[in-house]
């Protein structure tokens, strides 16, 4: 074969593997058309503009072009490290199937990274998505759910943050005001007042009442405060209960807030305000959901961190009955590392539930499973926490390596729990529910 023929040969073998690859992915087919109008925008839009605006977390708008185009290689940078959005789930183990997963696929990562690589042009200012119409804040994220603002509001007192000084917290106890039991289908809290989301770490809120004898959760499952019942920290907006079910407050009942304040350089006056969507009267669903804070009890006994160590701790707790497990939130503090949750099964069997592998304290994300993939576990059932601590030089976020840590509500001690909802089961709908998992998978 002479020269020329071999040159015409591998040029034509070049476009055949041009075209081959622009079929097989058409993302490379339109490397060079990708723009921030019509590729890059959508996906800001849907994933990052909910922080990312006036008056929310974000530290920067990016809401529009001019907004983006500064940061364009600091979001690539935050994309691919799969930093932002937050979502600090393990990809590759345990349960992948959430309600609220606000993760970029794969796609879209390469896809923004490309259009950064690109000089992130603008493109057709007409390709742009129509823009997203956000609540003012005043308005609860959660109304347009349900149709209406909640039912009842609950405030905790004020609390004015001093301009400078350590974290302080407050923990007032506040009447619900019921005068017959209601149950709860849905639920939010919130900062108010001028600056207060400024200066609120996160409110955890707990319900105290009285529980009927043989209730399935002991009625205090947080000595001194009552039972987890829900929180504000950035990263979660509210709960809500699936179909035929609901968190019980009953007559008389009163909400402990524990609010977490820091200093921002200015005093500020903030308040807690938890929002409730009831069930009409008189409906009682068939199904009671029980808040826990899994393993803090434990973690308040055992939890032990020496200087300049990656350390382990770990939790168990049993499950008295069949159970429906309805998310996980893993809750640590700056040395915080990474937290999984087992399930070790009365047969011996482990399986992974789910793996924070990169656990952030700025955020806590609640990971919410889906109808179909939230675990539904035999009564026996013992959950395993693990939690990883890093308090050595590495953690960049550790203020002091060289003290020795314990349990404590200050953001420099440490402690670990997960947030979880359970709904416990009758026989016959724990059996329904995995009989309908193995038709639905064989017939994949």
């Amino acid at each position: 074969m002479t020269m020329r023929k071999k040159i015409q040969s591998t040029k034509l073998s070049l476009m055949i593997l041009a075209v081959w690859i622009a079929t097989a992915n058409p993302l490379f087919a339109q490397l060079d058309e990708i723009t921030y109008s019509r590729d890059v925008a959508p996906i800001l839009q849907e994933r990052c503009q909910t922080c990312h605006r006036p008056g929310q977390m974000g530290p920067m708008a990016l809401q529009t072009f001019e907004q983006v185009r500064p940061w364009a290689p600091v979001i690539k940078s935050k994309v691919v490290d799969r930093v932002m959005p937050p979502w600090h789930l393990d990809k590759t183990v345990g349960i992948q199937d959430f309600e609220n997963d606000v993760s970029l696929t794969n796609e879209e990562i390469e896809l923004i990274a490309s259009w950064v690589d690109a000089g992130a042009p603008e493109g057709n200012p007409e390709d742009l998505p129509t823009p997203m119409i956000w609540p003012e804040d005043a308005s609860w994220s959660m109304s347009a759910r349900y149709g209406r603002e909640p039912d009842l509001v609950i405030k905790s007192d004020p609390w004015t943050q001093s301009a400078s000084g350590q974290d302080q917290w407050w923990t007032p106890i506040v009447e619900t005001g019921l005068t017959e039991d209601r149950w709860v289908t849905g639920m939010e809290v919130r900062p108010t007042m001028e600056g207060g989301r400024r200066v609120t770490h996160h409110a955890v809120v707990y319900l105290q009442q009285e529980e009927e004898p043989g209730d399935f959760e002991a009625a205090v499952d947080v000595p001194g405060r009552g039972s987890y019942l829900t929180e504000f920290a950035v990263g979660k907006v509210g709960d809500v209960f699936r179909e035929n079910t609901g968190k019980l407050m009953k007559s008389g009942s009163r909400i402990a807030f524990d609010n977490h304040y820091h200093s921002v350089g200015e005093e500020i006056t903030a308040q807690t305000e938890l929002g409730i969507w009831f069930h009409p009267k008189g409906y009682v669903p068939k199904y009671r959901v029980y808040s826990n804070a899994l393993g803090v009890q434990q973690a308040m006994a055992t939890l032990d961190i020496p200087p300049g160590k990656v350390t382990t701790h770990h939790a168990y707790i049993p499950l008295v009955a069949q159970a429906r497990i309805e998310n996980y939130q893993p809750h640590m503090h700056i040395r915080g590392k990474a937290m999984s949750m087992e399930a070790i099964l009365p047969n011996g069997q482990v399986r992974m539930l789910s793996y924070v592998d990169h656990f952030d304290f700025n955020w806590h994300v609640n990971y919410v499973y889906t109808d179909d993939s939230a675990p539904v576990l035999p009564a026996g059932t013992v959950l395993h926490l693990t939690a990883w601590h890093d308090n050595t030089e590495e953690n960049r976020a550790n203020p002091d390596p060289t003290q020795w840590v314990g349990w404590g509500q200050r953001s420099f001690d440490e402690m670990y729990h997960a947030h979880v909802n359970m709904t416990y089961l009758t026989d016959e709908d724990y059996s329904q529910i995995l009989t309908g998992r193995r038709e639905a998978e064989r017939s994949k």
